[in-house]
């Protein structure tokens, strides 16, 4: 469980993740090692109250998708666990301010 607010916590199943190549400087493995992260949350599908889902999606904006899916990247980091972290960590925030 992925905890949000003291009332309110996400299941794992509920975020998908993918792992694809960064772009830019990273050394010899920059176009071999898939370290960035694209995470997608379904908003409409998920566990969120309604008046949060709502207010989610308007605080999201242009990066959910016109089904309700809630897409964010991380890429800055070189390796696959801190991006992982640092999308989940901007997801939790996202959702902490709609609530």
């Amino acid at each position: 469980m992925i905890p949000i607010t003291d009332t309110i916590a996400l299941s794992e199943n509920e975020i998908e993740e993918r792992f694809v190549r960064a772009s830019g400087p990273g050394g010899q493995n920059v176009n071999k090692v898939a370290t960035a992260v694209e995470l997608r949350f379904d908003v409409g599908a998920s566990s969120l109250p309604p008046d949060v889902k709502a207010r989610l999606i308007t605080l999201a904006g242009s990066r959910v998708t016109a089904d309700g899916v809630l897409t964010l990247d991380s890429r800055e980091h070189r390796t696959q666990t801190m991006n992982r972290e640092a999308a989940r960590t901007r997801l939790v925030a996202l959702i902490q301010r709609a609530t």
